[in-house]
């Protein structure tokens, strides 16, 4: 800094004040306004899938009778397998999106003697389904 004039000094202080005035100015707004303009913004939310998404085809591919491996292959592996009863399986779909729930389906398998015995939770009747089918 010594080889640089008296003005040039002056001028570079006087920028530099303004930048330090320019940025404090921000700190000074207050929360209410902060809010209000973060209202005003809106955030993307993504879509947001969980689960096993579990059609009505794959549904009807299940049979009374089948065993644990060949429901594995048509359903995929399950979400929740209950520790203390392992004759049951559950299959959990959630599908979030922009923030709001817009599908949620539970679908439980149930054994017995290793052979499948039953189907409970949101499950449309094979028939149904059929015609569902037909009026599309």
């Amino acid at each position: 800094m010594r080889f640089i004039n008296l003005p040039l000094r002056l001028l570079l202080a006087g920028f530099s004040a303004g930048f330090l005035a320019t940025l404090l100015a921000g700190c000074g707004s207050s929360s209410k306004s902060i809010e209000r303009s973060l209202d005003t913004i809106a955030l993307y939310k993504a879509d947001i899938q969980q689960g096993n998404a579990i059609s009505q085809d794959m549904l009807a591919k299940l049979k009374p009778g089948m065993t644990p491996s060949q429901v594995r292959f048509v359903l995929g592996t399950p979400l929740l397998v209950d520790p203390f009863r392992n004759n049951r399986w559950d299959y959990v779909y959630r599908l979030v999106q922009g923030g709001k729930l817009v599908e949620h389906r539970r679908i439980t398998v149930v054994f017995e003697n290793d052979k499948l015995k039953a189907i409970e939770g949101d499950v449309v009747a094979a028939e149904q389904a059929r015609t569902e089918g037909e009026k599309k």
